[in-house]
């Protein structure tokens, strides 16, 4: 369970932090060489030429610029031979923190030029330490590298290899690897890489964030409380008289303490009169560009009050003196300035990997062929061969179905179950079973086959009567491949049970593999399987309806729309469909636009002859067109690939005469509308032909006993909660409780009058909403469960299934969250073995 909640959280935080630690990332690695970029864009700005007499004292210095510009220094930096311009900073105007600053010749006192790019890195700074917000900003980018910490430590946590003492197990990249696989490894092992880099960042990091931050840091490493690391504050500067200094006797005190060996000091008068001055200065053998060491000095007397030498102090107060240099890698030198650099660069790749990962996330769901139709589900009879099986994403659940129509087309009885209702006793008492297993993750069984696991395979049984073969599903991009299907065939065989032919392992859904158990099938039956399987054709259903649900919405666009299917079609409350989009018109146009192709040419399509803009309208349209130009019609159709389908709840049921869907409007940043959603909300007219199927989703249909039924759901996920209520309703069962959110009640309650005329009916026993935008303060879905605890304990006693529907991202997340405060991890764990907990969320 920790590992699932760490999971859930880091996505999460990688959603809604990552693109703010991604600029933070690359401004940070903008201004890591700022000082030698800038020296390099301003050669005779930046860069003096060196005098055998040396620097100009700072008295000299000083009168120089004081009558150069009238105005009074107030601190000054310069380098003693390193050929670079200093710098010198004027006393600012009231109520402000810092003057103006000007480079000046060391060696001559003159002004220099204004140096290009300067005002450039400026704002990366501000847009690294405030997002160029202020103290509002400051806060955000605060949270963000604690949530930086999170990652680090939970994706250590999580990608913890088996062979932990492998180091290629930890720091190498599988390049054979494709697709989710490859991204995968790319997010991790990069993020191994840069662990350290990204954990040092963000502790040091931190004391520019949160003053307690600082003050903890300080009362760690500092050697005593006066010798603290000196920190610029946000408080106003003092009032009082302007200082005075006699710059002779200062550089006295300071040559005298500091020594031949000076090469580089830093000058800050007092704000006000009656206050030392401080030194900071860097000898020619410092280890590195921030081992200061610290004078503080009378400006008028130039005596010396206290000198803090940095290689005397603890090796802690060293590091509390170098925050900085530790922070951007010059502790290190050179070699660490580079690599923080490119650690930082390298922060957006696991913003983009950890998108792509998401996103393969929700494509995973495949298609649940309707194989069930006309299929017995259980029988009596004792040579019936049970049909377990096991699955995450519902394949295996789709092959084990399958695989019982072969065996009944043979004339064989069977039973199909799934592994969580599969007990010790029907394994005693079966004489063949078969079993289709999926494998989640490393090796784990699905959610649904975690009980079976726990309890079935813990135990020692006979199975001397049995005969069995396994089919599993996994990835080899995995290294304990089919792992659950491993140990269960492991455990069988251990107890006796014999196999009816060796276990088939399918990778990634490899036809020849399922052929292969399709074959093995036949010659125990004696009957050669009729045809291969494939999934399901996709019809042509009319788009009769469409209706906006939210005008005057400061969100996106929601649509109700009705579909009717070319004949006769069913299915079940809580099943899903499958969209083939279509390209719109301008779309096409603008694409064909320059590669010199005439939309009406005639092309081959899947065996059809279609104009090329009919068969662009199914393709794949990408922006960068530079490997297209060139090719003629029908090899510009063959090089495209189909567009991907889009899933959605089905928010009706077949008696309601049609399908009826609830489609948000996505928007790209352009402006522009998702293809799914634009296609079915926007493009595609009223009366034409959309390209679907029905896809079985029986993870989330209604409990098969009467029970009290907890829905929850945000925005459109009110389409597969409107589909269990209605079914509910329709068998009298008014034992209803829904938890709806979104974002006004004024334009996006969605279903109100039929919500509510339920809730009056008395078919809804109750009715909670949370419109987080109605209110100061934001109020979601998971709010009000919380604020119903009791009433949720109370549900759940009586034997009430809770389901979800809605967005993965806030809402889902949330509601486990508080599930496991309010009722324990373990009691939520079995609520999902018993299958009282079920979600379908994306």
């Amino acid at each position: 369970m920790l590992k699932k909640t760490l999971f859930q959280l880091h996505w999460f935080f990688g959603i809604s932090a990552g693109l703010v630690l991604a600029l933070m990332g690359i401004t940070g690695a903008t201004v890591s060489f700022q000082d030698e970029i800038l020296r390099a864009l301003n050669p005779s700005t930046l860069q003096v030429e060196k005098q055998p007499a040396g620097v100009l004292p700072p008295a000299e210095l000083v009168e120089k610029i004081q009558a150069a510009s009238g105005k009074t220094v107030s601190m000054l930096t310069v380098e003693a031979d390193s050929g670079n311009a200093a710098r010198v900073w004027f006393t600012p105007p009231p109520g402000q923190r810092r003057g103006e600053m000007r480079y000046f010749d060391p060696y001559t006192g003159e002004f220099m030029g204004t140096a290009l790019g300067q005002d450039f890195f400026g704002l990366m700074l501000q847009l690294h330490r405030f997002l160029a917000m202020g103290d509002s900003g400051r806060q955000i980018t605060g949270a963000c590298t604690l949530i930086l910490i999170f990652f680090c430590l939970s994706g250590l946590y999580l990608r913890w290899p088996r062979q932990v003492a492998s180091w290629r197990a930890w720091l190498t990249l599988d390049w054979a690897k494709k697709g989710r696989g490859f991204n995968w490894d790319l997010h991790a092992v990069a993020g191994t890489w840069c662990l350290l880099f990204y954990l040092l960042a963000a502790l040091t990091g931190l004391s520019w964030s949160y003053e307690w931050y600082n003050k903890g840091l300080n009362k760690l490493l500092a050697d005593s409380p006066q010798s603290q690391r000196m920190k610029g504050g946000r408080r106003a500067p003092p009032q009082g008289p302007a200082p005075t200094a006699d710059y002779n006797a200062m550089w006295l005190g300071i040559y005298s303490t500091a020594g031949k060996d000076l090469s580089s000091y830093n000058i800050r008068m007092p704000a006000v009169a009656g206050q030392p001055a401080t030194v900071f200065y860097l000898l020619k053998n410092s280890p590195h560009d921030r081992a200061l060491n610290q004078i503080t000095i009378d400006p008028n007397s130039g005596v010396v009050s206290r000198h803090d030498r940095y290689s005397d102090k603890s090796l802690k107060a060293q590091l509390l003196t170098s925050i900085y240099a530790l922070h951007v890698g010059s502790y290190f030198g050179i070699v660490g300035r580079i690599l923080v650099t490119l650690a930082s660069l390298t922060m957006p790749l696991f913003l983009i990997t950890g998108w792509l990962l998401y996103l393969d996330r929700r494509r995973k769901k495949r298609q649940i062929k309707d194989a069930r139709q006309g299929l017995s589900t259980d029988t009596g009879d004792a040579s019936a061969w049970l049909i377990g099986f096991a699955s995450q994403s519902g394949f295996a659940e789709q092959l084990a179905w399958q695989t019982a129509g072969q065996l009944q087309a043979a004339g064989v009885p069977t039973k199909v179950q799934p592994l969580a209702s599969v007990s010790e006793q029907d394994l005693l008492n079966t004489q063949n079973a078969l079993f289709v297993v999926s494998t989640f993750g490393d090796g784990e069984a699905p959610d649904s086959a975690r009980g079976f696991e726990r309890k079935v395979l813990s135990r020692t049984l006979s199975l001397d009567n049995l005969k069995y073969a396994v089919l599993g599903l996994g990835d080899r991009q995995y290294p304990h491949f089919c792992g659950f299907a491993k140990r269960l065939h492991g455990w069988l065989a251990e107890h006796g049970g014999n196999t009816l032919f060796a276990p088939v392992e399918v990778d990634s859904g490899d036809s020849y593999a399922l052929r292969h158990w399709q074959q093995q099938l036949g010659q125990l039956i004696g009957q050669a399987p009729v045809d291969l399987w494939q999934a399901p054709a996709y019809d042509n259903w009319t788009l009769n309806q469409r209706l906006l649900l939210n005008p005057d919405s400061s969100g996106s666009g929601v649509y109700l729309l009705g579909l009717t299917p070319p004949q006769p079609s069913s299915w079940l409350a809580g099943d899903l469909v499958e969209v083939l989009p279509r390209n719109c018109a301008w779309a096409i146009e603008f694409f064909l636009d320059g590669l010199g192709l005439d939309g009406s040419t005639t092309v081959q399509l899947d065996g059809l002859t279609e104009t090329l803009t009919q068969a662009l309208a199914s393709r794949q349209l990408p922006e960068n067109r530079a490997h297209l130009v060139g090719l003629h019609a029908q090899a510009l159709v063959d090089a495209l690939v189909p567009l991907a389908m889009r899933e959605y709840s089905i928010a009706s049921l077949a008696s309601d005469g049609q399908l009826e869907l609830l489609v948000r409007q996505e928007r790209h940043p352009d402006g522009s509308l998702g293809i799914g959603s634009g296609w079915l909300t926007e493009h595609a007219p009223v009366g034409s032909s959309i390209s679907l199927r029905v896809r079985r989703n029986s993870g989330f249909h209604p409990p098969a006993e009467p029970c009290p039924l907890i829905l929850l759901g945000n925005g459109t996920g009110l389409a597969g909660l409107r589909s269990l209520l209605k079914a509910r309703i329709a068998e009298g069962q008014q034992d209803n409780w829904l938890i709806f959110g979104e974002r006004n009640a004024e334009h996006d309650f969605y279903c109100k009058d039929e919500l509510q005329e339920w809730l009056t009916a008395g078919d809804l026993r109750r009715l909670d909403l949370a419109f987080s935008r109605d209110q100061a303060e934001k109020i979601y879905v998971q709010d009000r469960l919380r604020q119903q605890a009791e009433r949720l304990k109370q549900w759940l006693a009586d034997g009430a299934s809770i389901y979800i529907c809605g967005s993965l991202q806030g809402m889902a997340s949330g509601v486990d969250q508080v599930l496991n405060e309010v009722l324990g991890a373990d009691v939520v764990e079995r609520l999902i073995e018993q299958g009282r907990y079920r979600r379908d969320v994306y």
